[in-house]
């Protein structure tokens, strides 16, 4: 689903909800054409506990599907605010840190923001992951600075077992980020949910309505409301894709507020 996650969301809503509309009103026109009124109308009241059970269990399965793809979306959205919470907290220790460990952690991990907003946000939002070269080695870098830190006093192994524990949460949230990138909704759920709405407004058909106006109109109604909760769906489950994803903007906020800093800083 990645092609109409990408899309914009005009672009995915005239697909998704407006052809399938139009094709479901359809329906009862061309069923009508061949079985006559009086042999739909027969049916109605059978018909109408079955629609409802079919109702009911393709309701339940939306539902699933959107509180999973919505807990994700969140989910995402944390992990990279625990990241930059993290390397806000790497930058304010750097600048206590001293003239050994500091300049060389400071210029690691602005090396690292870096290369993550601009190599792992392009990878992610095509959905290949969050491997690029240049921040797995910027994080690397970060981790090896740290270690090679030799504490001589209380305070600087404090600093170190801090640093430590931040590169753990970058590390932790950067691995989330990766995994929900590649989508979250597995095929076998999308063959479920789409089969399920064409089963469910395809049950509309063989209802007998004296008013076929109506009956189309019902029809195109249940259709479009179906499609619009897939559409949601469809938007937010590649979290870092298309018009609705997470942005970088906490990663970014951190740059300029420490590099304001640094300015602010004499000589």
């Amino acid at each position: 689903m990645l092609f109409l996650t990408t899309l914009p969301v005009w672009a995915s809503a005239a697909l998704l909800v407006g052809l399938t509309t139009v094709l479901a009103m359809l329906g009862p026109v061309v069923v009508r054409r061949h079985v006559s009124l009086s042999r739909l109308s027969t049916n109605n009241e059978v018909a109408g506990f079955k629609f409802a059970t079919v109702g009911v269990l393709y309701a339940v399965m939306v539902a699933f599907a959107m509180i999973v793809v919505w807990g994700k979306f969140d989910e995402a959205e944390l992990a990279v605010a625990q990241e930059a919470g993290a390397s806000a907290t790497i930058y304010a220790l750097a600048r206590g840190a001293g003239a050994e460990l500091g300049p060389a952690l400071e210029a690691e991990v602005n090396k690292y923001i870096n290369s993550v907003v601009e190599q792992d946000w392009p990878m992610m939002a095509r959905a290949v992951g969050t491997n690029s070269r240049a921040s797995v080695q910027a994080l690397g870098g970060l981790y090896a600075t740290t270690l090679a830190f030799n504490p001589v006093t209380r305070r600087d192994s404090a600093i170190q077992n801090e640093l430590l524990r931040q590169l753990d949460i970058i590390t932790a949230a950067r691995r989330v980020r990766s995994v929900i990138s590649a989508g979250i909704m597995p095929n076998v759920v999308w063959w479920v949910l789409f089969g399920g709405a064409v089963v469910t407004i395809c049950f509309t058909f063989f209802f007998g309505t004296e008013n076929l106006r109506a009956q189309t109109m019902m029809t195109g109604m249940l259709a479009a409301l179906m499609f619009s909760a897939l559409l949601v769906i469809i938007v937010i489950d590649y979290p870092f894709s298309g018009p609705v994803r997470v942005s970088p903007h906490a990663l970014e906020q951190v740059l300029d507020e420490w590099s304001a800093q640094a300015r602010m800083v004499p000589g």
